[in-house]
């Protein structure tokens, strides 16, 4: 199998947004006959899944957008690498594909000496009972879209804006703060895309000019 990448380097989440559902419709519809998997780090924003309640998230200073995906309220930005595959399920079966998200997530953070782990009933990746990375996706037609958000380097007071996939804000640790040390942000990228391709079974095809790239013609 054939995944394309799109690395869109810092971009606005409207942005990414809209073309998440424009690829979704092409892929189901036949128009786009390849997975898709766009990587992008964030301005600052408040996403709210399907299952935010009102004592999670009170309004900020910072854009926020009720979204598709499941999950409680979550926060982006600059040193999160977040990740939204558009991909076509060959089985009805959105648990397993948590699951292999997961394992992406951990073989990668575990790359760099971060000994994450799963745990039962909370979806995503987790480190000395902190969570290092969150899941939440949206399928439409037996397409997925949304994804999964790697805190590599970034600033975790922000997530003391809501309470993060309804934890506590302390809950959340990113990668630098469990090594102490900045970690080389296009390294994580880099070893994100090769854990996927590897769990996921794809023949990795990166588009000439990743970034800011246009989506797969069909």
């Amino acid at each position: 199998m054939i995944l394309s990448l799109l690395d869109r380097g810092r971009e606005s989440y409207q942005d990414t947004w809209g073309l998440q559902k424009d690829l979704v419709r092409r892929r189901a519809e036949g128009e786009v006959d390849v997975d898709t998997l766009i990587l992008v780090e964030h301005d600052h924003v408040i996403t709210l899944g399907r299952k935010t309640t009102p004592e999670n998230f009170k309004p900020q200073d910072i854009p926020v957008f009720q979204v598709e995906r499941g999950g409680d309220a979550t926060y982006h930005g600059p040193g999160q690498l977040v990740g939204y595959p558009i991909v076509r399920l060959a089985t009805p079966n959105v648990q397993r594909f948590v699951r292999d998200l997961e394992e992406v997530l951990i073989q990668s953070t575990r790359s760099f000496g971060v000994e994450s782990v799963r745990v039962e009933g909370h979806p995503g990746v987790w480190v000395g009972g902190r969570k290092v990375a969150s899941i939440g996706v949206a399928v439409t037609n037996w397409v997925t879209y949304h994804g999964f958000a790697l805190n590599v380097n970034t600033d975790l007071s922000y997530f003391s804006l809501i309470k993060p996939c309804g934890l506590d804000p302390e809950k959340i640790t990113s990668m630098r703060q469990v090594l102490g040390r900045e970690l080389p942000f296009e390294d994580v990228k880099a070893e994100v895309v090769k854990r996927f391709a590897e769990v996921f079974g794809y023949d990795l095809e990166s588009l000439p000019s990743a970034r800011k790239a246009s989506p797969p013609q069909a």
